[in-house]
């Protein structure tokens, strides 16, 4: 998997409580600053996540070779597909729990946010979801197993800044038809969380079969 090739990954890294957040953000009454705090907080969590998990992949790759990336059975792919096998256990974990799933209580404190809470958010839903943290780690695997440099990952940290700012651009853009839809998404977000972590899960495994 090249650069260009991990770049719908970063769909996937803002899929669930991250978008769900930036939706709500949009819904505040200071919703450009608090948006802006927000995006600030994913830009830097991303760059950051990225450039650990290249130095962990890295340094993993000086102990155990990862292989030629045409191989199916290098270990840069055995890598995949272990973290395919925990995103399967994760999926099925969500729909055997679908009833009883309910979003992170912290999304309901974020409607009071400010600028600097928003930074917090941003960080804390990259640096601390497993999801991402799983994202990243693949994205830092590819690249070392592919040779290729940070720059190379540029792209898909750009990416991620644009699909987080998606709810802020759709509100500026579309003015007071987004600000009636705005709330609707959210709380359907809000009421079908299982099903969008499903949904996380299986996208992010074809992309990685992929």
């Amino acid at each position: 998997m090249d650069g260009l090739q991990i770049l719908p990954l970063a769909i996937t890294m803002m899929v669930g409580p991250q978008i769900i957040s930036a939706i709500i953000f949009v819904t505040t009454p200071r919703a450009v600053q608090v948006s802006l705090g927000f995006l600030a907080g994913i830009t830097l969590a991303t760059t950051a996540g990225v450039a650990i998990m290249m130095g962990l992949a890295a340094a993993l790759n000086n102990v155990v070779d990862f292989g030629d990336p045409s191989d199916n059975g290098s270990v840069g792919h055995i890598i995949q597909y272990v973290l395919v096998a925990l995103l399967a256990a994760a999926a099925l974990k969500n729909w055997i729990k679908r009833e009883s799933v309910e979003p992170p209580k912290w999304l309901g404190t974020l409607m009071n946010a400010d600028p600097r809470k928003a930074f917090k958010v941003g960080l804390m839903v990259i640096l601390v979801m497993p999801s991402d943290l799983v994202i990243m780690m693949t994205v830092g695997v590819n690249l070392i197993h592919s040779d290729a440099s940070f720059v190379a990952a540029l792209p898909f940290i750009g990416l991620t800044i644009l699909v987080a700012a998606l709810p802020l651009l759709i509100r500026m853009l579309f003015g007071h038809h987004a600000e009636g839809a705005m709330p609707k998404i959210r709380d359907w977000t809000n009421t079908h969380s299982w099903l969008v972590n499903i949904i996380v899960c299986v996208v992010f495994i074809i992309l990685i079969l992929a």
